[in-house]
């Protein structure tokens, strides 16, 4: 098992080939309901550019067994999701440009809707039927309030699809209490799911790139998927 470790190291280690499988399809999902503002938006939004752009996350995207399927969108109310970004297998830095530079070009596509998050996932979902083959799916989910338009969060993974997939989730303090909690005990699904916090909006950028962190340290040794931290002795 050391030599698996080792060689499971080598390939974190190693730049991507041209041929590498789709270790990873990860879709961002980002609030701009009604209780995100003006300003809390172009925080969030500066965040995920920071955060793609962030050393430990060019690592994490362009160092691994395999490349990463990239997708992005805004939810709010329980029919206002939109795309921010297709899917795109990340394969350069200039990709990652790219798409931070998209992010920060896209304007924004709700301002007073709603919280939908069963309806956000449901989203998703449906979402994975357009993605790359790859060995992982995970979305992502931040917000700062619980769900308060359509069917909740365990209706949308008891009527979608979300066989094998992970849901994390970004709690964003401020506007609601115990969203964290909250999103603890009803977002979260699937093999490794967790939820990272973040106490307002000035320390969404942080958190982001803790949670991606976390998100693209999956190692595969001889088939084995471990979560970030843990190798086998």
């Amino acid at each position: 098992m050391i030599r698996a470790a080792a060689l499971g190291l080598s390939l974190w280690a190693a730049p991507l080939a041209a041929d590498a499988p789709c270790r990873l399809a990860l879709q961002l999902g980002f609030d701009v309901s009604a209780s995100v503002d003006a300003a809390e938006y172009q925080l969030q939004r500066a965040g995920i550019a920071a955060a793609l752009l962030a050393p430990e996350i060019v690592t994490g995207f362009l160092h691994g067994p395999g490349h990463v399927a990239l997708s992005i969108f805004e939810w709010s109310g329980r029919f206002q999701q939109e795309l921010v970004l297709d899917w795109l297998r990340v394969t350069s830095r200039a990709d990652l440009e790219a798409i931070a530079a998209t992010v920060m070009a896209h304007p924004r596509s709700a301002q007073d809707g709603p919280t939908a998050i069963g309806y956000a996932l449901g989203f998703a979902a449906t979402r994975f039927d357009t993605a790359p083959d790859c060995l992982f799916q995970t979305v992502d989910i931040s917000g700062d309030g619980a769900n308060n338009d359509g069917f909740p969060p365990g209706a949308a993974f008891t009527h979608f699809d979300f066989d094998g997939v992970t849901v994390n989730g970004l709690a964003i303090g401020g506007a609601a209490n115990d969203i964290a909690r909250y999103f603890a005990e009803q977002l979260i699904r699937g093999p490794g799911a967790f939820t990272e916090y973040a106490a307002s909006y000035a320390d969404f950028a942080p958190a982001l790139r803790r949670k991606l962190e976390r998100e693209l340290r999956v190692m595969i040794l001889g088939g084995l998927a471990l979560p970030t931290g843990q190798l086998p002795l």
